[in-house]
């Protein structure tokens, strides 16, 4: 899962730098519509290897949507602009507003080492808990290393949907290998930020993460197409994922471990429920204003124009604006989100394929998505 600076679809769940982006183009189709963009982009991704491909764009009231090819290859059922996704890594915001909020509360600092509410849950092999603050898991500079890079790991994800995973077990198999760098020193993307990041929400509440999620900003934004799921499988309206494997056919991987994502990026949700949950958060809905002023207060990714907050990401677009953005990939699914300092102006964009090689698909796709941006 990753966030991505050139807004690019997450191919796979052990790459996630911002320096690997190529640019996108800067222009914007005369006389086209954003949604006519999208559209276009959509069609695109699906004749290059894309299965299905959905969208939205949001000005104001006004929402427009786009789709192309297939929510379901076995039955021919075709792409549900209005159907679940897993959102993968978009999942982190909404851990990053659980944390913001309970320090509005007072009863926790982002600035508290994680040993203080986590001892002995970061240890050796060069890590020190005590050393690391929750911000700089939430910044992504805390010089972890990502476990979802784990060849073990990765290899468990995939065969196995079923297997229970305790926390502390995903943290262990990212200490097992050296830090990315110094706490505090630069950018680099991990996961295991943000599986931390669900236990400090444990141990200070007393409720696992997804719990606080639910009744802190699930239900308080009214997003009823969208759960922190507890098993494996999807219910209700949904696409189903699918992953190209190095050799073999597509093979359907709708059913997936939670718990090997959890906090960082378990949840379930729909275009409209992500857009309205990324109005509510930058627009400072959510959070209490000194820690509005946190969630974007951005540390540099090593790529020009790109920063990143706490949980979510900013990025200046080739025509000139400034978006807030993540993107997400989990098996299955691939989701990326674009949105004004305001609010008003919303993009989003998903695929239901997780390892699309990075090419014209992924790249028709993130193109599409910044010039309908760009265009509203």
């Amino acid at each position: 899962m990753k966030f991505s600076g050139r807004t690019v679809l997450a191919t796979t769940a052990a790459v996630a730098a911002v320096a690997a982006a190529p640019a996108v183009a800067a222009s914007t189709p005369a006389g086209q519509t954003p949604v006519q963009i999208l559209q276009a982009g959509a069609d695109l991704g699906t004749r290059e290897g894309f299965p299905g491909v959905i969208g939205l764009v949001r000005n104001g009231d006004d929402t427009q949507y786009a789709k192309a090819g297939l929510g379901d290859t076995g039955k021919a059922v075709p792409a549900d602009p209005k159907a679940q996704v897993r959102i993968g890594s978009n999942t982190k915001a909404f851990t990053a507003v659980v944390l913001l909020q309970l320090e509005g509360e007072g009863k926790l600092s982002l600035d508290d080492p994680v040993a203080k509410w986590l001892p002995g849950a970061i240890h050796g092999n060069g890590y020190d808990g005590t050393k690391i603050t929750v911000r700089e898991l939430l910044h992504q500079t805390s010089g972890l290393f990502d476990y979802l890079s784990d060849p073990g790991i990765q290899n468990s994800w995939l065969t196995d949907a079923n297997k229970a995973w305790a926390p502390q077990a995903l943290v262990d198999a990212g200490l097992a290998h050296p830090p990315t760098g110094k706490p505090g020193e630069k950018w680099a993307y991990s996961n295991t930020n943000f599986v931390l990041a669900g236990m400090v929400i444990q141990a200070v509440t007393g409720n696992a993460p997804g719990a606080e999620i639910t009744t802190r900003v699930i239900e308080r934004l009214g997003l009823h197409g969208t759960t922190f799921p507890a098993d494996p499988q999807l219910h209700g309206t949904f696409l189903r994922g699918y992953f190209i494997p190095v050799l073999g056919p597509l093979k359907d991987v709708t059913a997936s471990n939670v718990q090997i994502v959890g906090a960082a990026g378990a949840i379930v949700s729909t275009m409209d429920d992500l857009a309205t949950f990324e109005r509510a958060l930058v627009t400072g809905q959510l959070l209490q204003p000194r820690q509005q002023q946190e969630l974007k207060t951005t540390v540099p990714t090593g790529k020009p124009d790109v920063g990143y907050g706490l949980g979510i990401g900013t990025m200046k677009l080739p025509c000139g604006k400034q978006a807030w953005t993540h993107s997400g990939g989990v098996l299955g699914y691939n989701t990326t989100w674009l949105t004004s300092d305001d609010g008003k102006q919303q993009t989003v964009i998903a695929g239901n394929e997780y390892n699309l090689k990075p090419g014209k698909g992924s790249e028709d796709i993130s193109t599409a998505l910044v010039n309908a941006q760009c265009a509203i």
